[in-house]
């Protein structure tokens, strides 16, 4: 113990003092560091089912189209966003939509419809709480005047209050010139 007596020894303790709290610092900030990049890294629901790219990533299958559908539907209902993400997301859906669907109504008819839907929805509180489409052999194709078609059912599930409500949706779907499977319509089931 005497080789730590006198100022040597107290230049070492202060020397490991400062080892220890610089350490502790480090591992605090790259702990901070990483949280911060994984709070960065997290997108809202609204942001991911915004990020696809239709002209590259358009969903490959009938099924696939009615899901991109469903998760576009769940954020309009269920998420909080700006006017700027509803304009974003109406665009987003109707370019699922057939040609022939979105000459029914223009832009503008569409959002105010829509927005009129959504205030409805919330008024009564409610949310969709899951969706589930038909497996992928139980969608039906067919061919009829000149188009390949497919028909396949979603069921939803649609919370209000303490409840949680059933619908079931039949989708008819029309693929394009560019191969693409659109929405050419939907009704609602009824349910014995």
């Amino acid at each position: 113990m005497k080789r730590f007596s006198g100022k040597k020894g107290i230049v070492i303790l202060i020397f490991l003092a400062c080892l220890i709290v610089g350490y502790y610092a480090y591992l605090s900030n790259r702990n901070n560091a990483k949280q911060e990049d994984a709070e960065a890294a997290i997108l809202t629901d609204v942001e991911k089912t915004l990020s696809r790219d239709l002209e590259t990533n358009y969903p490959p299958t009938p099924r696939e189209v009615i899901k991109y559908f469903s998760d576009i539907t769940k954020c309009f209902y269920n998420e909080e966003y700006s006017e700027e993400k509803l304009v974003e997301l109406a665009d987003k859906i109707r370019l699922l939509y057939d040609e022939e669907l979105v000459a029914n109504q223009t832009e503008a008819e569409y959002i105010k419809q829509l927005k009129e839907d959504i205030e409805e929805f919330k008024e009564n509180k409610r949310t969709i709480y899951s969706y589930a489409p038909s497996s992928s052999i139980d969608v039906e194709t067919f061919s009829e005047d000149g188009y390949e078609w497919a028909r396949l059912y979603c069921l939803y599930s649609i919370k209000e209050g303490a409840m949680v409500k059933k619908s079931n949706t039949q989708f008819l779907l029309r693929k394009d010139s560019d191969g693409h499977y659109k929405i050419y319509g939907w009704k609602l089931v009824e349910t014995e």
